[in-house]
Formats: C-alpha cells, structure tokens, sequence
C-alpha cells in the first residue's frame, strides 16, 4: 500500500526553520509497528499520523524510538495539513489523542494556528546537583521536576539570562532526564531549549508540549497570561502563549515544505 506524507515546519513562516514534522493521513491505523518503523525511517523528530473519525480526527504521535503522548508541533502541522489539503473548507478540528480532545482554529493571518492544550505543571523543586549542571553545560538558578512522560524523567532548569541557554552544549550522554532550558528574553518573555536524549531526540528544534509547562510558570513569574516565546534552537521558533486555567493555548504558522508517498509492503500494512 502507499501512504501520502506531508513534511512541514511548524511554528515558523518560512521553510528550513521551526520544528519538521512528517503527517501521514490513513484510512486506519497501521500496525504499531509499521508506524513506528515510517517514523525510525523518517528520522524526524516526530511523524504523526492522522485517521478520521465522526467528529474529527484520531491523532498518534511517534519519535523514531517511540510513541509519545503530546506532541506541539507534530500537531499544529497536522492541522495545517487537514486545513490547506485536506479539508480546505474547514476553520477548526478536533484531534482525539492519548492526552485527550486537542483542537486547532485558525486564528486568522496575524494570529496563525491556535492549538487548546492541557497544562502540565512543575511537581516540586529539586537541588541543583554538579553532575546535572556538569551534563547540561551550565549550572542553572532553579530545577523544578515535572511529570514522567514518555517513559523518562522531565526536568525544567531555569537560568538566569537568554545567553546562558544559548551556549549550553550538553554532554547528553549524561543528561540522564529530558530537560526543558529557559530563561527571560531579550526581544520576547522567554526563551527555551528543550533536551530530550531520553526519547531518542537530542534537541528538539520547537516543542510545543514543553509550553505546557513553560507558559503557567512564567505566567506566574511575569505576572500575565500572554506570553511571546522563541525557543532558541539551530534552527529556531516562536511560540505565542495564553494561558486559561487548566488549558494553555499555543499559536504559530505552518510552512509546507514536501508532499511524497511512502510504499508499505502489503505484508506489514495490517494494523
């Protein structure tokens, strides 16, 4: 069987920056493994697949080692993909996924894609140790524990200028967690970086799931529920970020980059 593949780069207006991601509408899913096979294939840092449903889409995300539960920019390119190819006439769409209903709006040309995503909040502090500060590169002024995702330890670690993420060069060999670098801006709110050789991503070039942590603690840090954010990658991407209770809304653009068909043997195709 062939399967059409979509490459875009999410939360960016133009190619060759923001975060790639490779969509994959189905008819039905695929075998587990096959999904996970396309994705290792892909060797981007997550290939979503899409399959519709009566009220919307069913929506699974895969890095090339594993399936993750929330992925930002796989989803917001995702619903470029429905919106602009798919189903051009529509506004909105609803994702079922393993964290939920999401939805996608488009917002308009100068407030792009808006994604309603939950809120994934610190769990308590933790001591600065020098073997973290060793592997990160930097010794950061915080380090908050965040919820185990993806069979691995998440970490925030907060530093005290936009510099000092920049320069992190991380030993990710030891980093031993996933680990989300931010600190306050120079030209936006906040910056980030976000580390993840605990799911088989060294760097990651834009997460959006990260801003489910990142938007509620600046949003208490700055004293406001809309934030600019660039996470400050290589090839790097800006995040708009709303904070509404227990939901965070995360806008960006999409820029379409590739349309191809992958060819499954018949044999593997069977879900």
């Amino acid at each position: 069987m062939e399967v059409t593949v979509y490459q875009i780069d999410a939360f960016t207006s133009h190619v060759f920056a923001g975060n790639p991601a490779a969509v994959c509408p189905l008819d039905a899913w695929l075998a587990d493994d096959v999904m996970q096979a396309i994705a290792a294939e892909n060797n981007l840092s997550e290939t979503a697949f899409l399959v519709p449903g009566d009220d919307g889409y069913g929506l699974r995300w895969f890095t090339p080692t594993l399936e993750v539960d929330l992925c930002g920019h796989a989803t917001l390119a995702s619903a470029y993909v429905i919106l602009t190819h798919l189903a051009p006439g529509l506004s909105e769409v609803a994702f079922d996924t393993r964290s939920g209903r999401l939805t996608v709006r488009d917002a308009g040309p100068s407030a792009g894609l808006v994604m309603d995503f939950p809120v994934i909040p610190l769990q308590g502090d933790l001591p600065v140790d020098d073997a973290l500060a060793s592997a990160l590169g930097g010794r950061p002024q915080e380090l908050h524990d965040i919820r185990e995702a993806h069979g691995a330890s998440y970490r925030l670690a907060v530093f005290g200028s936009e510099a000092d993420v920049a320069t992190l060069a991380p030993d990710f060999a030891s980093l031993g967690a996933n680990v989300i670098a931010t600190a306050p801006g120079t030209n936006v709110d906040f910056v980030s970086r976000f580390f993840a050789p605990m799911s088989g991503i060294d760097e990651d070039p834009v997460t959006g799931s990260a801003h489910c942590t990142l938007a509620p603690y600046w949003a208490a840090r700055l004293g406001k529920s809309e934030l600019t954010a660039r996470q400050i990658s290589a090839r790097g991407g800006d995040v708009g970020c709303r904070l509404d209770g227990d939901r965070v809304h995360l806008s960006g653009d999409c820029a379409f980059y590739m349309q191809g068909r992958i060819v499954v043997p018949d044999s593997r195709a069977a879900a």
